[in-house]
């Protein structure tokens, strides 16, 4: 079975963290105070999210997550590390900074549909101090734990410096350990020597400097450029509802694995499942092919539900029988 090679392996997992926040209800009228829907409260309830969601995907696949971050000395800080014990995942790597606030993603759901988001977060980098226990709290991780692969996952919120990018890669090189990146805009080139590079599409027509559409000699045109600034072995570009397209070092042309027709429900989320699959497929030495299918279909199915949640294990080993049947 393929998804039993992506077992037993401790991923280490650097980046912005978050609690997804969902205020639920019923709208049956508008307000009489402005032309807005009233929700009737229902219900409240908290997810992981960022950089936490990948540590969710890589322990529902049955690996171990090993998440390095930063949260504010808050009563958010607090409560997210109590919801990672609860979920049985080590806050080892976890650095409080009284100095910040933690990043809380507020979205006000009415009817089933999201209506409203209010971010709580701050977006400067981290200062000096944070950044030296960042590394320190790598290095003894690094060293303590066997790591099959680490993913640098990026929202722009400041944990990932341009210090804290180039010394994690320098300690993976050192040590012979494959980084994933999920890059954002503001370092999308910072991430010089990583093994796989995963941007979205958007993000590579934001950052390229001539146009790319999703076919396959303009996103060859993109990875090669890619490879030219950032000396990486492989690029993964999502593309939304047309799949994803991988070229590696040792293929002479990238590919395109079209997604299978689904019921989209929700995109949060896919981007930290298809960089979990990835990062546990490099570690487990699995082929390109394999690693673009598997993350393919886990990406697509976690867009059929409803927030930000990780892959269903039991449900992905179904579609990939029924894909290579």
């Amino acid at each position: 079975m393929l998804l039993s090679q992506l077992e037993n392996q401790y991923i280490l997992i650097v980046g912005d963290i978050m609690i997804d926040r969902y205020l639920s209800g019923n709208v049956t009228r508008i307000s009489p105070e402005a032309p807005v829907p009233v929700v009737h409260f229902q219900q409240t309830f908290d997810r992981l999210g960022g950089a936490a969601n990948v540590a969710l995907n890589i322990k529902a696949l049955g690996s171990t997550p090993l998440l390095c971050s930063v949260v504010g000395g808050d009563d958010d800080g607090r409560l997210f590390c109590n919801m990672l014990t609860e979920l049985d995942i080590s806050n080892e790597g976890i650095v409080i900074d009284p100095s910040r606030m933690s990043t809380v993603k507020t979205r006000i759901v009415g009817n089933h549909q999201q209506m409203l988001r209010i971010d709580k977060e701050n977006t400067f980098d981290l200062n000096d101090l944070t950044a030296k226990k960042i590394l320190e709290r790598l290095n003894l991780m690094m060293d303590k734990y066997n790591v099959g692969a680490i993913i640098l996952q990026d929202y722009n919120k400041g944990v990932l410096t341009l210090e804290v990018i180039q010394s994690v890669i320098a300690m993976a090189q050192k040590r012979g350990i494959p980084v994933a990146v999920d890059p954002k805009k503001h370092h999308f080139f910072a991430y010089k020597g990583v093994t796989l590079f995963k941007p979205n599409l958007k993000e590579v027509k934001d950052s390229l400097p001539f146009s790319i559409e999703p076919n396959l000699d303009a996103l060859q045109k993109a990875s090669s450029y890619l490879r030219s600034q950032l000396e990486n072995q492989w690029t993964m570009i999502t593309l939304s509802e047309k799949g994803l397209f991988l070229d590696t070092q040792e293929t002479e042309q990238g590919q395109i694995y079209p997604t299978i027709p689904r019921n989209i429900a929700d995109v949060s989320g896919a981007g930290d499942t298809v960089i979990s699959v990835a990062a546990l497929g490099l570690a487990a030495g699995l082929s390109p092919q394999e690693i673009a299918v598997l993350s393919n279909l886990a990406g697509g199915q976690v867009c059929e539900r409803q927030g930000v949640v990780p892959v269903d294990k039991t449900l992905l080993n179904k579609e990939l029988e029924e894909y290579y049947a």
